[in-house]
């Protein structure tokens, strides 16, 4: 059993964009970066790109010289929320050790009050997530004000060990409607898949992706502006360089016809985003390239395959089980 610190041998601290990512090259160190979206170059690609205006806060317990967490917040004002956002960071969380948590979120709390920060608006947050369940009972006792409510769901289908047994978990229209589609597409030309996987540069083949995004739906086209597409670029190299990045390509006959932009992490794929060409889309592109990814997610052995934030009606059809993400709001009595 762990020993539990003296309460006064704990300290709050902030780190540099630097420190948080030394802290997650420190294995030896304990904590569990359980979360895709708060790893330190991903925070780090985000600020970049969209931070100014708030100011940074990632808040480090420590006792004496050990690590017992990590708060990644940002301040806009009085108000200190998770450093991202809602529209690029699926669902966050804390970075904790095993150590403690209950002392870890009281000191937190108690420190944003010493900064006289009002409110806490985090949001959105997994059902298992450690900043549901711990500021929720940190707040209870220190008897301050908090509203948890669902706010949006992700899909996560866990993966099995082959692809004829992914399809044995579709309804029996869906798997007929599969296994039809990729009867057509194989009848319309020569067909190749293939994912870039962090080897060569990826500047091209990352514009490849966007033009197909952008051409896909006009909504798409609308949400990739000048600063998004600036983000989505430093993304795509900085998850390269660390082989985080699983860049799909479905091509007809020599022509990109769909891609998909996933992510591995923790024996898991996240499909991030997707695009695909008009004139595929009477052979059902666009699905076919999602379904060939998690096909490549099989293959490779992986445990989860993440269709992440969204209700999009193709996530259930395609084996995803409906996740609640909540968003969680406090307010520190003065």
């Amino acid at each position: 059993m762990t020993e539990r610190p003296d309460k006064n041998s704990v300290s709050v601290t902030s780190m540099s964009f630097e420190e948080l990512e030394q802290a997650y090259l420190e294995q030896s160190n304990g904590l569990n970066w359980n979360c895709l979206f708060v790893l330190p170059f991903w925070l780090k690609t985000w600020w970049q790109a969209f931070g100014a205006g708030n100011t940074p806060a990632i808040l480090a317990v420590r006792s004496d010289a050990t690590l017992l967490g990590i708060a990644p917040f940002m301040l806009d004002g009085h108000t200190a929320k998770f450093l991202g956002s809602e529209s690029v960071c699926d669902y966050q969380d804390m970075i904790l050790t095993d150590t403690c948590p209950d002392l870890f979120f009281t000191l937190i709390l108690d420190y944003l009050k010493k900064m006289n920060i009002r409110r806490i608006e985090l949001g959105a947050l997994r059902p298992d997530s450690t900043a549901l369940a711990g500021l929720s009972k940190a707040a209870e006792k220190l008897g301050y004000h908090l509203i948890c409510e669902p706010v949006d769901r992700y899909y996560q289908l866990e993966l099995p060990e082959t692809w004829e047994e992914y399809l044995g978990l579709l309804s029996c229209r869906q798997r007929h409607e599969v296994r039809r589609k990729i009867k057509r597409l194989h009848e319309a030309g020569q067909i190749d898949y293939h994912v870039f996987n962090n080897k060569g540069p990826v500047d091209d083949t990352f514009n490849e992706f966007l033009s197909l995004f952008q051409a896909s739906r006009k909504d798409k086209s609308e949400f990739l502006t000048a600063q998004m597409t600036s983000f989505f670029q430093s993304l795509a190299k900085t998850m390269a360089e660390r082989h985080m990045l699983q860049l799909g390509f479905l091509r007809i006959d020599g022509k990109a016809a769909a891609s998909t932009l996933c992510f591995e992490y923790a024996n898991t794929l996240f499909l991030y985003n997707n695009g695909y060409h008009p004139e595929f889309k009477h052979l059902s592109a666009g699905s076919l390239g999602k379904i060939f990814s998690i096909k490549h997610a099989i293959e490779k052995k992986m445990a989860c395959y993440d269709f992440l934030k969204g209700d999009e009606a193709y996530k259930k059809r395609l084996g995803g089980r409906p996740v609640t993400l909540y968003r969680l709001t406090l307010a520190l009595k003065e």
